[in-house]
């Protein structure tokens, strides 16, 4: 291999190596917009989490929307227990009714004696 020939293995090196850093610039730059573009669009999802409780370190409780139903279900350890979730209550009735507190007495001042 004589020395003209390792030259221009040496540059064809360099020339391809700089072609893939240009391709990544452009892809940086010009990469999301470009993607999205080619991308399909997606339909409206069907399944939803609507609420999630966590009861303890094990369990949770979460309200899962499919198709317009909810359901309640119970995860954690081990198993899932699902029921239907129960009909959403108005925000009026869930506020706690206010207590009722006993009427104080007046206290008679004290004669000073």
């Amino acid at each position: 291999m004589d020395l003209a020939s390792f030259a221009r293995a040496v540059f064809a090196l360099a020339i391809t190596i700089g072609l893939i850093g240009l391709a990544g610039v452009a892809l940086r730059r010009f990469g999301p917009e470009a993607m999205a573009r080619f991308a399909p669009t997606r339909a409206e999802r069907r399944l939803a989490v609507v609420e999630t409780l966590v009861l303890d370190p094990s369990r949770r409780l979460l309200i899962v929307s499919c198709d317009g139903e909810e359901r309640l279900l119970l995860l954690g350890e081990g198993q899932v227990l699902n029921a239907p979730a129960p009909a959403p209550v108005p925000v009026q009735s869930r506020a706690t009714p206010p207590r009722k507190t006993p009427p104080r007495k007046a206290r008679k001042p004290k004669a000073d004696a």
